[in-house]
């Protein structure tokens, strides 16, 4: 299937359905789809996601810790988000985050981002640990962003990664698609007959630089539904008002860039 829109697109590799969770035990099924290196690009950028995922998910998993205004140090460290996420990991993909006879470039990602979640854990403990105070703000879409710049940081003239979503959902104009990935959201994952958890895989310059692109969509679960449900319109408790979403629906995307 061929895709054109502004960003530069090659052409399309391979579309893919993958789970949302556990993305890369599902990885065997795409690479008869894709040549050797397109092969082990895509299973970087689904390893990427799926520690991201992880890490998001302990966060999202102590909300009711973070903003317990009645206790002070709550030991949510960088260590503890990582130990448990890497079990999460590799429960759901079957090897750990970094293991032997791992690519050289993937492992260097992967430990980026692993600094990053850990950079962003120390940097936070002031408000994590803060007396006094309910919510925090240190919500998981905080936390994703936040981890996400950081690995830029380190890693960007590598790979970037950014949670996206289609326009109108938008909250952080950080998050803003870019107009390839608006162009794929509309197009394929919005589209009535896309395929639930399929991915989209694609060759397409990222800001004018040739690169491997991964978007993995996520849809809103049953946690997301009291800041991005309804009624629509209704301010939420982080100060945005509510999209009126429902449980299944398109909440937003993973993007992935590997450059080359």
């Amino acid at each position: 299937m061929c895709f054109a829109a502004p960003g530069g697109l090659r052409r399309p590799i391979f579309l893919i359905g993958l789970i949302a969770f556990g993305l890369v035990s599902a990885f065997s099924a795409a690479v008869a789809q894709a040549d050797s290196d397109e092969a082990v690009e895509l299973e970087t950028a689904l390893r990427l996601a799926s520690l991201l995922r992880e890490a998001r998910a302990v966060i999202g998993a102590n909300q009711d810790l973070i903003n317990d205004p009645e206790r002070g140090e709550k030991g949510l460290t960088g260590a503890v988000v990582l130990e448990v996420a890497r079990e999460n990991y590799r429960k759901a993909n079957g090897v750990p985050p970094l293991y032997d006879g791992q690519g050289a470039r993937e492992a260097a990602l992967i430990s980026a981002q692993m600094r990053a979640i850990g950079d962003v854990m120390a940097e936070n403990q002031s408000t994590i640990n803060r007396e006094g105070v309910g919510f925090k703000g240190f919500v998981p879409a905080v936390f994703g962003r936040l981890v996400n710049e950081r690995f830029y940081e380190l890693e960007g003239d590598q790979a970037v990664i950014k949670v996206t979503a289609p326009p109108h959902l938008v909250r952080n104009r950080k998050a803003r698609p870019d107009d390839w990935e608006i162009g794929v959201i509309a197009d394929h994952l919005t589209s009535e007959d896309w395929p639930r958890n399929k991915i989209f895989a694609a060759e397409a310059n990222y800001k004018g630089q040739p690169a491997y692109r991964v978007l993995v969509p996520e849809y809103y679960s049953e946690g997301c539904i009291a800041c991005h449900g309804g009624p629509k319109g209704e301010i939420d408790v982080t100060g945005y008002p509510k999209e009126g979403g429902q449980v299944g629906d398109l909440g937003g995307v993973i993007s992935i860039s590997l450059m080359r």
